[in-house]
């Protein structure tokens, strides 16, 4: 059974209408990403999916239950985590604290021991433990985002544009990070503009255009189609 099954969402803004009717599924211990060029629907997608925007018609089934509409607060309690576009650290709160907020979902008695597990994964992060989260470089930030959205230990984590706006050997980090977590049992739905990068550590894609999906496969297979290489890996 599928985690995670989008099937024929519509979503507007107003009279746009950004996604015109969408299907497709994640499978538990899978990474999916979606590619496509800006604009296409990608992070509406995923927004979507976390309970940010409601569609106007269509269905989305996590975990066997159907939780079309359903408001964002309690997706984090059933199991799911966005790490947003744009990172969306606490600014003017230190790294334990940002931490601390991503496990609200959690006892208090496991938020020590979630706190300890993501500074074992990014010890960049323990070393700024008491830094204010908006003095820290974007890379770090990064890192912040994705490890506050693990403290809510989810079965499926959202990763939007993981990589925008880092140097090159801070995105090699990036997605490093992500192969561990992936290898480590967890299920990852990942929006990249950098296509190279996500179908090469992806088990499967699906190519957005214009709010449809125009192409879908496994990774590798989608990594080699030649209109993909024209589109979005510069031939």
């Amino acid at each position: 059974m599928s985690l995670l099954k989008v099937d024929n969402i519509h979503v507007y803004y107003g009279a746009i209408h950004a996604i015109k009717g969408i299907s497709f599924e994640v499978e538990e211990g899978e990474i999916v990403t979606l590619i496509g060029a800006n604009g296409a629907g990608k992070s509406t997608t995923l927004n979507t999916i976390a309970g940010l925007l409601k569609p106007r018609e269509g269905v989305i089934t996590f975990d066997g239950k159907n939780i079309t509409g359903m408001p964002a607060s309690k997706m984090v309690y059933n199991g799911m985590a966005l790490c947003p576009e744009g990172r969306r650290v606490f600014q003017q709160m230190t790294v334990r604290e940002n931490l601390e907020m991503g496990g609200f979902s959690r006892p208090n008695s496991e938020i020590d021991g979630s706190i300890e597990n993501v500074f074992t994964r990014f010890p960049r992060l323990r070393e700024r433990e008491k830094q204010i989260a908006g003095t820290l470089s974007g890379g770090e930030q990064q890192m912040l985002a994705m490890g506050r959205a693990l403290m809510s230990k989810p079965k499926l984590l959202m990763l939007d544009e993981p990589s925008m706006g880092l140097a090159p050997i801070l995105v090699e980090q990036i997605f490093d990070i992500i192969k561990e977590l992936h290898q480590a049992g967890t299920t990852i739905l990942l929006v990249e503009q950098n296509a190279q990068m996500a179908l090469s550590i992806a088990d499967r894609a699906y190519v957005l255009g214009t709010g449809q999906i125009s192409m879908s496969g496994p990774a590798a297979e989608v990594l080699a189609d030649d209109r993909v290489r024209a589109a979005y890996l510069g031939g």
